[in-house]
């Protein structure tokens, strides 16, 4: 069994040590403002900053909000505020 663990980036790109000494040199030079990529947060879900609710779910529901998501390609949270958008009529 092997213990040799290889690591990457989001990209998947394999980070050596030449990729380090390659980062590390750029970062010592220093960036130029104008070039980096504004990468924000999440985006908006309505009209403004959007809150986190607790709720509690039954075992037997939220297997089925999870199942429905899956099938939809979506996410639970998307799936429950489909649902109370639809119960409360707002778009």
């Amino acid at each position: 069994m092997s213990t040799d663990k290889s690591h990457q980036t989001s990209r998947g790109i394999e980070i050596t040590d030449e990729v380090i000494e390659k980062l590390v040199e750029e970062a010592e030079a220093g960036y130029d403002p104008k070039i980096l990529k504004n990468r924000g947060g999440r985006p908006p879900l309505g009209s403004a900053p959007a809150s986190v609710v607790a709720v509690r779910l039954d075992p037997d529901l939220r297997t089925a909000v999870e199942a429905q998501a899956e099938a939809d390609g979506t996410t639970a949270s998307d799936i429950i505020r489909r649902a109370i958008r639809a119960y409360v009529h707002v778009a």
